[in-house]
């Protein structure tokens, strides 16, 4: 596969800007291993298949804001990642960045293509400097077609991503600005907070711009409602995280 990344300003391929992008023999094996049984693709592996696509697969490393794949590359490999996170996202006819989903922690990620055969669908980036495990299309569908079983596993892992995607358009189409960011907080608090005076931390840093991106909007408008929020004290900005003060007020827009 082909990484690619910007650097001063160009977009490079292959290694380039010192060692960035380049296979790594980073993490051991029990490490990468409890990464992936985060996510429930590989849950439901026995301890020998998932050593089978730990001997084929590789770890790459992708520093902050490096382009993994964009829109239209070959798709000729499935990532898992295993440290950091990854946005998918796409740009829109009038030049619109709109974010997808954010992948975590031992979760997988360009699947749909590596079945298929067929090009990228949308941009991968890295949100935060991350470490991926890449299982290459040649090797695993030899692997899967010995074990048949593991096709209905990943078809579920399909069937989850295209629940989660209806439930985002969902979002934007009956929500208001308010209702989809107090959406977004709610579930961001659900998977990364963490208790802190006088309410929830997300432990998270996501830009305004990355904020706005998720929920279809403007980074003003983001901007201007978070800021709305902490004058009521609903919320609370401190050094790049959000605290969450009156969680079940923001229930309420959603509800």
């Amino acid at each position: 596969m082909v990484f690619r990344y910007a650097c001063k300003g160009r977009i490079l391929h292959g290694l380039g800007c010192s060692n960035r992008g380049r296979r790594v023999a980073g993490l051991d094996r029990d490490t990468k291993r409890t990464a992936l049984l985060a996510s429930p693709l590989f849950q439901a592996m026995r301890p020998a298949e998932l050593d089978g696509i730990l001997k084929f697969s590789v770890e790459r490393r992708a520093p902050r804001g490096m382009t993994i794949f964009q829109k239209g590359d070959t798709g000729d490999s499935m990532m898992a990642v295993l440290l950091g996170r990854v946005r998918i996202s796409a740009i829109s006819s009038d030049g619109k960045e709109i974010t997808l989903n954010v992948i975590n922690p031992g979760e997988v990620f360009g699947e749909i293509a590596l079945l298929d055969g067929q090009p990228r669908s949308a941009d991968a980036s890295a949100i935060e400097d991350t470490a991926l495990l890449v299982v290459e299309r040649r090797h695993l569908v030899p692997f899967l077609r010995a074990n048949e079983d593991l096709y209905l596993r990943l078809l579920a892992v399909l069937c989850a991503r295209l629940r989660s995607t209806s439930m985002a358009l969902e979002a934007i189409a009956l929500l208001d600005l308010p209702g989809r960011l107090a959406r977004l907080l709610l579930k961001l608090a659900g998977d990364y907070g963490h208790p802190a005076p006088g309410g929830v931390r997300i432990d998270v840093k996501l830009s305004q711009r990355d904020l706005a991106t998720l929920v279809a909007s403007t980074r003003e408008s983001v901007n201007k409602q978070l800021r709305v929020w902490r004058d009521d004290g609903v919320v609370d900005l401190s050094s790049g995280y959000i605290v969450l003060r009156r969680p079940s007020e923001l229930r309420g827009m959603v509800e």
